[in-house]
């Protein structure tokens, strides 16, 4: 362990800060790049998990199996020295960097006003503009670029760790492609709250989204995945699913993945029930029919299914469905299991 880690370490058993939640930005300005590498005790945000979520919807190939592990609480950087899920923090947006809407609207940065030759800020931005660089009046461009907001939300709402959203990203805040507005004391930079009223649809969808998070404490694991049926009920605590069940495509050209959650979980000294929850994800350019996994005594009720518009998008009354469901192209769908 260097010196650095020593000290990582000092401060979070120093008893002054027990208690304190203790966050790290796991890169400096030098090129250093440590997620996963904090002492027990810290959070981190996770890089990771924001460029391959990015990717993944952007329809970038070879990611799908990368994603399962960020969708876990990525333990791959986080298992090591006891630590939990909890030291992930997933975002998608932060406070440098493209904004969620521009994310789906730009294929570029667009940093010219800041004096440096559009040479500042990031190059690598995972992002997609959906047909049209910037704003546009295109309503089938707009409906896409609200859908893939949607999906993103979803997936980090559905993902364990500790999600973390950018002020703004809830009403579609647009800095016009620039992604390193810091030095932008004007309209490019302040928060416009009149998208707030102009997209109220994902304003909604975020919040309800959120509340389904805070309702399923599966969701929300103090412990990893083990990927067996640790309480004997014979479901295990995450399962892996394609079009069909059981038979994920781990594929370099794949763009689907499905999960089921297992509503069996444990605290420190209790073991307790919740719905189970099937997650489809279908990145293709067409829709795909998923057949859902069968069980004698449950049944799968609709919750979300982003390529509808609000309010049909999150459902206040989950619907029944039946064996299967079309998840259309370029959405996200989330099921819940009730008893018959």
């Amino acid at each position: 362990m260097d010196r650095r880690s020593f000290s990582l370490k000092d401060i979070a058993e120093d008893p002054i800060l027990y208690g304190t939640k203790l966050i790290a930005e796991g890169w400096d300005a030098a090129g250093g790049y440590y997620v996963g590498q904090f002492p027990y005790g810290w959070s981190e945000w996770n890089g990771k998990y924001r460029d391959t979520l990015r990717r993944f919807i952007r329809g970038d190939k070879g990611v799908v199996s990368d994603l399962a592990t960020r969708i876990c609480g990525s333990p791959d950087l986080f298992a090591d020295n006891n630590r939990m899920p909890y030291s992930s923090v997933n975002f998608i947006t932060a406070h440098d960097g493209f904004t969620l809407w521009d994310l789906v609207s730009y294929n570029r940065k667009h940093n010219n006003l800041n004096g440096e030759g559009n040479l500042d800020g990031m190059d690598e931005n995972y992002s997609f503009n959906n047909g049209v660089e910037g704003e546009t009046d295109d309503l089938h461009i707009s409906k896409i670029r609200k859908r893939q907001i949607k999906n993103a939300l979803t997936i980090l709402m559905i993902s364990q760790g500790v999600p973390m959203i950018l002020m703004g990203d809830e009403f579609c805040r647009t800095q016009l492609g620039n992604n390193n507005a810091y030095c932008q004391d004007n309209m490019l930079s302040w928060v416009d709250w009149t998208r707030k009223e102009k997209y109220s649809d994902i304003f909604r969808f975020l919040k309800k989204v959120v509340e389904f998070r805070k309702k399923h404490k599966s969701l929300r694991r103090r412990h990893f995945f083990t990927g067996t049926d640790f309480l004997g009920n014979g479901i295990a605590d995450v399962t892996w699913h394609g079009i069909k069940p059981y038979a994920p495509d781990w594929s370099y050209s794949s763009h689907t993945l499905a999960l089921m959650i297992s509503g069996d979980y444990y605290t420190s000294n209790e073991t307790a029930r919740d719905n189970d929850i099937y997650i489809a994800l279908n990145q293709y350019d067409k829709p795909l029919e998923f057949e859902i996994p069968q069980f004698k005594e449950r049944r799968w009720l609709r919750v979300i299914d982003t390529s509808f518009e609000s309010p049909n998008d999150f459902l206040e009354e989950p619907l029944p469905v039946n064996k299967s469901y079309y998840v259309k192209e370029k959405s996200t769908v989330v099921l819940i299991s009730v008893k018959r």
